[in-house]
């Protein structure tokens, strides 16, 4: 594996991290850096305890020992998506017509050249072994905890998972929750689906990093960055590209690379980057 030491890269937006990468600036020719292995994990849940139930899927390309992944609408990566990435230069994958395959190859070439790690500014916070519905408050918590938010502030919640509106809820803060899907919480409130028209009325957002691959990030992180609003990321999708971002409109990331906690009953370890210490 090529790992960077010293002081980690950044950059203003999401396109310039891109045109870094192409251009040699962070690592290796992503030219001459190939995808060996490209597969998609697919999950349905619904915990104990809850009436609602959820599906995942998520695309992940493998570029030496690192994965990148970025997850998608369940059913919506075309047949051949895979097989296409296979044997793939990065740079290639990058002008992917796939928004979710461009994700996925950066994520996958970040974690190649900046695995998470305390040289590359990442704070270890150890998952305890559990059932799904544990490990998901868990990671919650660790999650809710990057947010720098008073007690009564509204936080836009990008991309709704139950676990982490208790966590607010635990907190004292109210939140707004929005995700393309629509729909209600667990507790019947409504979940708006225009992030964009409830960004005012928020004190702080914290958003998926599945906002990567449909497009919805920059928007959140312009707004953030020109209001000065706390922007936390909690990312399975685009866990190594998100650190990047860091004062660029991202306050902090919670960076969690595959496999993910619903994978396994085990313990496991997310990457917090930034946020309150």
């Amino acid at each position: 594996m090529t790992t960077l030491t010293g002081p980690q890269p950044t950059a203003s937006s999401y396109d310039e991290l891109v045109e870094r990468v192409l251009a040699g600036d962070i690592g290796p020719d992503p030219r001459g850096q190939r995808i060996a292995v490209a597969f998609t994990t697919r999950q349905a849940v619904r915990h104990d305890g809850r009436r609602g139930g959820y599906r995942n899927e998520v695309l992940s390309l493998r570029l030496g020992e690192a994965v990148g992944s970025c997850a998608v609408e369940p059913g919506g990566l075309p047949d051949g998506a895979v097989e296409d990435c296979v044997g793939a230069d990065i740079a290639r994958l990058l002008g992917h017509e796939l928004p979710p395959v461009r994700v996925a190859a950066l994520d996958a070439y970040l974690m190649h050249v900046l695995p998470h790690g305390t040289a590359g500014g990442a704070r270890a916070c150890p998952l305890p072994a559990g059932t799904s519905l544990e490990k998901s408050r868990a990671r919650a918590r660790a999650v809710v905890e990057l947010v720098d938010a008073a007690p009564g502030s509204a936080v836009l919640v990008v991309g709704v998972v139950n676990s982490l509106l208790e966590a607010l809820r635990a907190r004292g803060l109210t939140y707004v929750p929005c995700d393309l899907k629509g729909g209600t919480t667990e507790w019947g409130e409504p979940v708006r689906t225009d992030a964009r028209a409830e960004l005012e009325r928020c004190d702080a957002v914290l958003a998926s990093g599945m906002t990567l691959g449909n497009g919805t990030f920059e928007p959140l992180r312009e707004h953030a960055l020109r209001y000065g609003k706390p922007l936390v990321m909690f990312a399975q999708t685009g866990s190594a590209v998100l650190p990047r971002l860091i004062g660029a409109g991202v306050s902090a990331v919670c960076a969690e690379p595959y496999p993910f906690f619903w994978l396994d009953g085990g313990p496991g370890t997310v990457h917090r980057y930034g946020g309150v210490r």
